[in-house]
């Protein structure tokens, strides 16, 4: 800094950023931009603006934050903080406590260096020490005036210095009045500042000190970190420790610049890359190769083509800070910044088997007897304990609740229509018995929990052509179905020793969307069919007629041959049991009930009138969808406090289903009501609890039984192994891994045990694992002011599953509570959750591109870079290919349903002759080569050799400021391992700059 500093503090600034958490040492903490009071009597700093993470400032009436929106900066501004950190005082690492020494020491460093004049140390500390007002601490007319008195202001200090005596009392008067207000600890409204609940534990705060003053002609800068992050008392709004400070004093004249320079770094430290680079920065050229860095990313808008007033709304979803790390850490630069989302490098993107870049260990074929099944044991027993407690959250009770009812409801669905294709050898309470015993164990030893067991259409299929062929046959079904079951579950385990669930990774997104969206549609065209079931049932009284309404009678008459048309004979234990009944009782006086009972006959036309049951059932039907998805939704309201919106949204299926039972109870409406069996014992009379292997059917019958327990076998693996991908998915995040082998033996044991036992046989239920899945989804439980939530993963646990599967064991002993819920809310719930797993499917999203004009299409990563007919092309053999299967599902030749499902990986192959493999990588995932692997591997290590962020542009020799252009020089790795290094600031050896030197601020 140049020239002579004059005294008079009046009025500064203070700004802040904030930082982003890194790894697992450091978080974001809050930071505060401030600016005085003019009319006040006494300089103090007032909070202007804040970043956590976007940008809030004080509205101009002073008494609120704005809302959150993203900072716009002038580019102007970013030139002048780079010229003030070229040439400012940088002190890094910097060993101080209190907010006085850190201030002491800066004036010190700049008076050793010629940039500061002793006699104004004091003005200059009496500035910066004075009190900090926040927006949540209102000022009041006492602790002003108790300012007057202390000291009216600076200036006034220093114009009677004369008369006061020497320099050394006006040192003393200015630091005992400064120290006076500062307090190193957290005053009362720090503490219970709601603020705190947006930060994460280990927040640290970046502040910012600007402002003019008119005791200096030139400008006072400085930029610290200190060495070990310390609590500065009221210099923050909430109590964190403070790692950096900026301090910018200059000339009133220039306050405004200033204000955007502090913007400037606030904005700067709050960006995720040049905040870590400021953490681990050695000097001050790493700062400025920060700046330069973070001035290859910015975009800059022409003036009079957009308004700077308007206030842009944080994103939905951010984008990802690692491309810009990666960028440099493979390099620096390359291609240069990739502007609008484009990615040099696309890694096919993200689905459940394949395209991942190499086959990860779940998946991979060991070549050993077993090998598959004993890894994934030893992968899945360090988390067994953790199975357990992970799970002790209210979030897993909602999701036990959510889900108990869906299984409950898929039980006694598919028990009803077991019972009518088997003639009721398997019915209801084998359903019940079923599930909760196979879903039990799944949940308790299977390789992923996640997974729900239900029974499935293509399983149900098999069984009604399985007991018609027995039938025709004179066959003993359930022997039948025994060896059937045996020979499937021997296939399975055989498939198990063989790894062969390593196939997997040939199922892409083509065959999982393929497959998820049929059960999706099976589920919605069920729940409708159901409810159209129910409407034939109890018809809508649609011949009604007011003019007639005289003609609307209906009597009791006796049987057709009994000629008594008035008396009504009856035996002395009916007269006894019935007390209700007169004794000169007769037809035409009985009620409905008391007809039927009697066995008369009702007669006219008013006799078969039902109240509107099917009206009411469609109110509670698409109630119970609507309201479930908006409750759902809920927790991305502006209504209540975001505590209560996550817990309604966490118990939305919950709640709708207590309202709309509350709904139909009030109304009064007969509609049909949850049956659960009340008796423990077979269906059936002709059957018991155990199936005899031997003695029911011819020896040759064991043997052929191996042929239809191949397409068992091919359903089952299918079913299994598609819904355990679609669970493992990437996206979902899951940390314990999968357990491929291990749940396909588990299935395979179950088989044998269900096949014993005369029970339905069990695999993955897609749907309903995806509901599982989205009911326990994790979020960011703090994110700063505008930022969405972060989805943090899956809370990976047992309990709730077993949980599910042994209340709906218990459901035989809770038939009286279970009996007031109706039948249409249930539908509802499976509506709900067959609209719900498709989100996010991309083959919908495709599908809607068919109806978009390419003006009103989203920004999609595959339309920037696949031509649209090719997009279109690959989405019509997507659909052709669903609706095969579609119609394969609905006619007698479902019973080869598994076996073009696998039919769909085949085509998925014959697609590579059709699309390149550049548009297969945006709108599939690439399937995986036997050299994949080692391609990545070694290009892994190349970007490992070049382990710094440096830039690789090629400047011609000629290039004016070659010799001048920054480079990062830390290491990626040192950021992410190397403690708090302790150098004390460097001067740089950089020639100085005069750049914007007669125009800077700085």
């Amino acid at each position: 800094m140049q020239g002579p500093i004059t005294s008079d503090p009046s009025v500064m600034k203070r700004q802040g950023a904030s930082r982003s958490r890194t790894l697992d040492l450091l978080a974001r903490g809050p930071a505060r931009h401030r600016l005085p009071q003019k009319h006040s009597r006494a300089p103090e700093s007032i909070s202007l603006a804040e970043w956590i993470k976007f940008e809030e400032k004080v509205e101009k009436g002073g008494e609120r934050w704005s809302k959150p929106h993203v900072a716009t900066l002038s580019l102007h501004s970013l030139f002048e903080l780079k010229t003030c950190i070229e040439k400012g005082t940088i002190l890094l690492d910097l060993e101080a406590s209190t907010l006085p020494q850190v201030v002491e020491l800066i004036t010190d460093s700049q008076i050793e260096i010629g940039q500061l004049k002793p006699e104004l140390k004091d003005q200059v500390m009496y500035t910066l020490l004075r009190k900090h007002r926040h927006q949540t601490k209102k000022s009041n007319l006492r602790s002003l005036a108790d300012i007057g008195k202390t000291v009216s202001s600076a200036s006034r200090l220093f114009s009677n210095q004369d008369q006061n005596g020497s320099p050394a009392t006006a040192h003393r008067n200015l630091t005992s009045n400064s120290l006076n207000d500062f307090s190193d600890q957290p005053d009362r409204d720090q503490l219970k500042n709601k603020l705190m609940k947006k930060l994460p534990r280990d927040a640290e705060a970046s502040n910012v000190l600007v402002g003019g003053v008119d005791f200096l002609d030139t400008p006072f800068v400085a930029f610290v970190r200190l060495q070990q992050a310390a609590m500065l008392g009221g210099l923050t709004e909430v109590p964190v420790p403070t790692r950096f400070l900026f301090v910018l004093l200059g000339p009133k004249s220039k306050a405004k610049s200033y204000h955007e320079i502090g913007r400037a770094i606030a904005t700067l430290m709050s960006d995720e890359v040049f905040h870590d680079i400021a953490y681990k920065a050695k000097d001050r050229q790493d700062l400025l190769a920060g700046i330069e860095e973070f001035l290859d990313e910015v975009i800059v808008l022409p003036p009079g083509e957009w308004d700077p007033d308007i206030r842009i709304e944080p994103p939905k979803s951010l984008p990802s800070s690692d491309k810009r790390k990666n960028q440099y850490n493979a390099g620096g630069g390359g291609d240069g910044p990739q502007m609008n989302g484009d990615t040099p490098g696309h890694d096919g993107g993200q689905g459940g088997g394949g395209g991942h870049g190499h086959v990860g260990e779940e998946l991979m074929n060991t070549g050993k007897f077993c090998g598959g099944l004993i890894l994934d044991i030893k992968r899945k027993l360090p988390f067994f304990a953790s199975d357990f407690y992970d799970a002790i959250h209210i979030q897993s009770l909602s999701a036990i609740l959510f889900i108990y009812l869906g299984t409950v409801t898929n039980a006694i669905t598919f028990g009803g229509l077991l019972g009518d294709a088997t003639e009721n050898m398997q019915g209801v309470l084998e359903s019940f018995l079923g599930t909760a015993l196979t879903g039990a164990i799944f949940c308790l030893l299977g390789g992923q929990p996640l997974t729900i067991l239900s029974s499935t259409g293509p399983v149900l299929v098999f069984e009604r052509l399985l007991f018609n062929f027995s039938k025709d046959h004179d066959f003993d079904y359930l022997e039948f179905r025994l060896w059937i079951g045996l020979w499937s579950a021997f296939f399975c385990l055989v498939l198990v020793a063989t790894d062969a669930s390593s196939l997997v990774k040939y199922f892409t997104r083509f065959t999982e969307e393929g497959f998820s969206s049929l059960i999706s549609f099976i589920f919605i065209y069920d729940a409708f069919k159901k409810m159209l079931k129910l409407a034939h049932y109890n018809p809508i009284n649609a011949d009604y007629d007011p003019n007639y309404v005289t003609m609307y009678d209906c009597r009791c008459m006796p049987p057709p041959d009994d000629g008594n048309m008035t008396g009504l004979y009856i035996d002395a234990s009916a007269w006894i049991n019935n007390a209700d009944l007169s004794v000169n009782a007769t037809w035409a006086s009985l009620d409905k009930k008391q007809c039927v009972v009697y066995g008369g006959e009702l007669i006219g036309p008013a006799c078969g009138f039902v109240p509107d049951v099917t009206l009411m059932s469609f109110i509670l039907f698409l109630g119970t969808y609507t309201c479930s998805m908006s409750l759902k939704k809920f927790k991305f309201s502006r209504f209540f406090p975001t505590t209560v919106r996550k817990l309604i949204s966490d118990f939305a299926i919950i709640l709708t289903i207590v309202i709309f039972c509350g709904v139909d109870a009030f109304v009064g409406v007969d509609t049909p009501k949850l049956i659960v069996p009340t008796e423990f014992k077979p269906t059936s009379p002709n059957r018991g609890w155990f199936v005899p292997p031997f003695g029911g059917n011819p020896w040759w019958v064991y043997l052929a039984a191996s042929l239809p327990a191949l397409l068992v076998t091919i359903l089952v693996f299918m079913d299994q192994q598609i819904t355990a991908v679609i669970v493992n998915r990437k996206e979902h995040k899951l940390k314990k891994g999968a357990g491929y082998h291990l749940d396909l033996f588990w299935v395979a044991i179950l088989l044998i045990v269900c096949s014993f036992m005369g029970l339905p046989w069990y695999v993955a239920a897609t749907v309903i694992s995806i509901a599982h899945i989205d009911s326990l989804k994790m979020e960011t439980q703090c994110s700063a002011p505008g930022e969405q939530p972060k989805f943090l993963g899956v809370r990976e646990q047992r309990v709730t599953g077993v949980f599910v599967f042994v209340l709906t064991g218990l459901s035989v002993f809770m038939a009286p509570i279970l009996k007031f819920i109706p039948m249409p809310v249930l539908y509802g719930v499976f509506l709900y959750m067959g609209v719900a797993s498709l989100n996010g499917v991309q083959f919908l999203d495709r599908l809607q591109l068919l109806l978009m004009p390419a003006k009103h299409q989203p920004d999609l990563i595959y339309l920037r870079h696949v031509p649209q007919r090719r997009i279109h092309l690959f989405t019509f053999i997507q659909a052709l290919c669903l609706a095969l299967l579609w119609v394969l599902k609905s006619t007698v030749a479902a019973i080869i349903f598994p076996v073009m499902i696998l039919a769909l990986v085949a085509v998925r192959k014959a697609m590579d002759y059709i699309f390149s493999q550049q548009d297969l990588s945006y709108l599939d995932d690439v399937i995986p080569e036997k050299d994949k692997k080692k391609k990545e591997d070694e290009k892994r290590k190349k970007k490992q050799k070049k382990g710094s962020i440096d830039s690789e542009i090629d400047f011609p020799p000629e290039y004016p400021y070659n010799d001048k252009i920054p480079s990062i020089k830390i290491s990626m790795d040192i950021m992410e391992t190397e403690p708090m290094l302790g150098n004390k600031d460097k001067a740089s050896d950089r020639p100085p700059s005069s750049f914007r030197d007669q125009h800077s601020p700085c």
